[in-house]
């Protein structure tokens, strides 16, 4: 599962007003060395923490995160294989070198691996696929076949089926309405479609609900191959053998699929895996472009829609036919360990109140990229945390550094350690800081607002290691460069802070937002890698070497930014959240719904008006078919001033926050440890505010009411899923009825927000 590819080009940013809390007040500092107060730190404990900071950062060496990568990476490590645990293990031994308390926190969870797989065409001629990737001349770990996973999709039902083949595109539920245009029914059909825009689970998923027995996936060249530059190991882009690997887990919840909402220990009550939600509908198999062209080429039936068509030197048809297919798929569904490798330095001053820090270590193959370009830089910064304190630093706040295991297959370690802990998690996590995938290229953020402004002042203190800017800079004038329009550039030049992304799923800060109300951010580079090998035999030490981040400069990058990050939440005297942009934010998501059901209603009374004028059927073509949509009841009205309402209260109380921490400042008030400790203690509930019980419909192990991927996204965040969910899928009634319990959620928000200003108020004796 990764976010990362996407996530480099985030969302354009939004004017945020900044928060000055008590003396501990910023005015954003341009460089290292300025003499500005950062963000909950007093103008006395600001010098002291910035001194520390560029001591961290000059620290950092990038030879090492390579040596660390070229260990991690040097044999195959998926869940539940001996170098899986050996890298757990030499990691834990890494993590007691650098000075930290450290264990192993194993967990037993449901993990298939195939031992039977079958992609054959049976008609018009006869064809077996190979599903294997070839090793590499001069690629030393690309030969270790006997190690590797076989190239398969995890989760995926047993199935044993043969039928007509039909190209779906991507395979989401747009291209199927497309495929009702066209008259093509996929029920009782294997469809084929490529990877790409969006999350490959919800390929069999969509297939699946469409009636299809069987769903194949395939990477196309003009997605990730030689489209884009030369293949390797000419060049770093996937091959024409190049399997892309990866979980088809349904979206109900991520985790051990036997152990919904529970840590998967051993002795933990498990359902069968008959009952388990998340396990596929349908068998489905990822394969190459080199075994889906004789396959592709063998189809009929119309022509594939202009957009539908990829870089093979083919005609796409779309089928049915005459392309007949067997697809078989068997798997162990054993029982592994999962190895999450937990490290901690103890907080000198408030020890309950923990920041955490995180990255996977497994891989489906070497994982050189995913997740061992972030798990190295990782590693780089725990070594430079333990050397400044063994200098004389202590973190006020108590530090954990987590290696998680078994993110790949679905987010296993993280999910049930967060399941494990999460009654101590409610009471102590500050925030939750991830990396997985890194590259070249751009800075890029996603996360809870509460956090855009801290991770924007860090980002302004790393130095971009290719560019003599700072690398907030650099990723401020790459969306002026990618702007739509001058009123889009104009805009982000005015604004005083780069909006961060929102989060959806598909790496390991899931848990702890989604399900846990834990602030979080994703972090990392990208942008400028001329390549990709994704979740393949490929992503390993020698073409990342040679074709990723080269020297290691934006892995240096990553530890400076990730551990400044650390120190910046764990020294801060007030905890450095900002509500002021989250209130914006969520005001955003809001209009976004708003304006989601007004183009809804005019789409559908303009086609409604189409229909009615005889448009669909005076221009099709008489010789294609080409079958007119459906006439649609216009969507109703839907009250969206709770939601609005609810959010100006947000508003309200994120001002007065800052009001009371302005006027402390301008006062010169000293907040008594006491004192601060009461208000950071209910600034931890703030977050927490925003879940309910009950969590999202159909879906309830989310429980975040702003914060949740889609059911059909997967990867991307859905805010205000509870609504736009079912808008999605034309329940207008019952989206309707949702908003009321979000709006409630955001009142009681906006209480917590008031109810620290009050606190903050009364503590500076006003």
């Amino acid at each position: 599962m990764k976010p990362n590819r996407l996530l480099f080009c985030c969302l354009f940013s939004c004017c945020i007003i900044l928060l000055a809390p008590s003396n501990f007040a910023q005015t954003t500092p341009a460089k290292t060395g300025d003499s500005a107060r950062f963000l909950g730190y007093t103008a006395q404990s600001s010098g002291p923490e910035r001194d520390w900071e560029k001591k961290f950062q000059d620290g950092i060496v990038r030879d090492n995160v390579r040596e660390y990568m070229r260990r991690m990476s040097a044999r195959p490590h998926h869940v539940g294989s001996p170098y899986d645990k050996d890298n757990a293990d030499w990691i834990l031994s890494k993590f007691k070198e650098f000075g930290f308390d450290a264990h192993i926190e194993t967990f037993q969870v449901l993990f298939p691996t195939p031992k039977e797989r079958v992609v054959e065409m049976i008609a018009p001629t006869t064809f077996r696929a190979k599903l294997q990737e070839p090793p590499v001349a001069g690629d030393p770990t690309s030969s270790q076949t006997s190690e590797q996973l076989p190239t398969y999709n995890a989760y995926s039902i047993d199935g044993d089926v043969t039928a007509p083949l039909v190209y779906v595109n991507y395979g989401n539920r747009e291209d199927y309405e497309e495929l009702d245009r066209l008259g093509i029914s996929v029920k009782g059909a294997i469809v084929i479609a490529r990877y790409g825009e969006g999350w490959r689970g919800i390929k069999p998923k969509v297939a699946g609900e469409h009636g299809a027995i069987g769903c194949i996936i395939y990477s196309d060249p003009k997605d990730d191959g030689y489209f884009n530059g030369d293949d390797y190991p000419k060049g770093g882009w996937r091959p024409k053998d190049g399997v892309q690997r990866g979980s088809v887990m349904d979206t109900d919840y991520p985790g051990d699929p036997l152990t919904p909402g529970v840590g998967a220990t051993a002795d933990a009550k498990r359902l069968s895996i008959s009952e388990a939600k998340t396990i596929t509908k349908i068998p489905v198999l990822p394969i190459s472009w080199g075994d889906a062209l004789p396959l592709l080429s063998a189809l009929a039936g119309p022509v594939a829609p202009e957009k539908w068509r990829g870089g093979l030197g083919i005609t796409y048809h779309v089928g049915p036919g005459p392309a007949k297919v067997h697809l078989k798929v068997a798997s162990n569904w054993d029982l592994k360990p999962v190895n999450d490798v937990i490290a901690t330095i103890r907080g000198s001053e408030v020890p309950d109140q923990w920041v955490i820090r995180g990255n996977h270590h497994d891989a489906w193959v070497n994982g050189a990229d995913d997740p061992l370009s972030g798990m190295s830089a990782v590693l780089e910064e725990a070594r430079m945390l333990g050397e400044l304190h063994k200098q004389g630093w202590n973190p006020k706040r108590t530090i954990i550094y987590c290696a998680w295991d078994g993110e790949e297959p679905g987010l296993l370690g993280s999910t049930e350690w967060v399941e494990t802990h999460g009654d101590e998690l409610q009471k102590h996590a500050v925030a939750y800081i991830n990396s997985d995938s890194n590259g070249r290229g751009f800075f890029y953020a996603s996360g809870s607002h509460d956090l855009e402004k801290v991770i924007n002042d860090v980002a302004r203190q790393i130095n971009d290691p290719e560019k003599d800017i700072s690398v907030w800079q650099r990723a401020r004038l790459a969306r002026i460069s990618r702007a739509r329009n001058q009123e889009d550039r104009n805009e982000i030049r005015k604004r005083t802070e780069l909006s961060i992304g929102s989060l959806g799923d598909g790496s390991d800060y899931a848990s702890f937002l989604d399900h846990a109300g834990i602030s979080a951010l994703n972090i990392g580079y990208g942008g400028e890698n001329d390549a990709d090998a994704y979740h393949s035999i490929y992503d390993d030490f020698y073409w990342y070497t040679h074709f990723m981040d080269t020297d290691f400069s934006y892995g240096r990058a990553l530890a400076q930014t990730g551990g400044t990050a650390v120190l910046r939440l764990a020294d801060a005297e007030l905890i450095p959240y900002e509500y002021t942009e989250m209130a914006e934010q969520i005001g955003k998501y809001v209009t976004e719904l708003e304006k989601q059901l007004k183009d809804k209603q005019e789409e559908i009374t303009e086609r409604n008006l189409e229909l009615k004028e005889g448009v669909f059927s005076a221009v099709a073509d008489p010789r294609k078919t080409s079958v007119p949509p459906p006439r649609e009841t216009v969507p109703p009205y839907m009250n969206f001033a709770p939601l609005k309402n609810a959010v100006e209260s947000i508003k309200r109380s994120a001002e007065r926050y800052q009001a009371a921490a302005t006027k402390a400042q301008a006062e010169g008030v000293t907040l008594s440890a006491e004192a601060l400790n009461s208000i950071n203690t209910d600034l931890l509930k703030v977050q927490r505010t925003f879940l309910t019980e009950r969590g999202l419909p159909e879906r309830p192990w989310f429980k975040h009411q702003v914060y949740a991927p889609g059911a059909y996204t997967g990867y991307g965040a859905k805010p205000i899923a509870a609504v736009r969910e079912y808008m999605d899928e034309k329940k207008w009634a019952e989206a309707d009825a949702q908003i009321p319990g979000v709006a409630k959620v955001l009142e009681d928000v906006a209480a917590a927000i008031g109810k620290v200003a009050d606190e903050l108020d009364a503590a500076a004796g006003r």
